[in-house]
């Protein structure tokens, strides 16, 4: 899909995926460190982790398709260099969520998980996690310098001041 409505639709992809990968990497890591919230969202982390690798390439795609009807510059190529890099954050945020998904299977079905187990989804739940959030922030603020930087601002007072 390369437009929506008139809009390029990497415009309005990108949208979830800002929104739904640092949510669910802070519901992952919620689910990973308290098991009562684990048993109420796991689902929810299962399905909105499954709902950004879907939406990952999708964003990417158009955005490549946008790459090719905009204007050259290092700062966009930055932006595309990183955005590429973001299903591999996805596939791990995915993972993180089929790692709560079994914990969360084995302690409804009675049986017992270890502590060293725990920790162990734990940690690799708030490595995924965090990492995700730090590289939508770093591919946001590169698409955002690539649209903006050449942009000159108008001094604040002088449109829409009331005059």
């Amino acid at each position: 899909m390369s437009t929506f409505n008139g809009l390029p639709a990497h415009v309005l992809f990108v949208h979830f995926i800002v929104v739904l990968a640092p949510l669910t990497a802070a519901l992952a890591i919620l689910c990973a460190v308290w098991p009562a919230a684990r048993q109420r969202l796991v689902w929810l982390v299962a399905a909105l982790a499954l709902a950004t690798a879907v939406l990952t390439p999708l964003t990417t795609e158009a955005g490549e398709w946008l790459e090719h009807r905009v204007e050259s510059s290092a700062q966009l190529h930055a932006h595309t260099e990183l955005g590429d890099t973001m299903i591999y954050f996805s596939a791990a945020l995915l993972v993180a969520a089929a790692l709560l998904v079994v914990l969360h299977i084995r302690e409804s079905r009675g049986r017992s998980v270890s502590t060293v187990l725990s920790v162990a989804v734990a940690v690799l739940v708030a490595a995924a996690g965090v990492a995700t959030v730090v590289q939508v922030y770093r591919i946001g603020d590169s698409g955002a310098k690539a649209t903006w930087a050449d942009v000159p601002m108008v001094p604040s007072g002088t449109v829409g001041d009331g005059d």
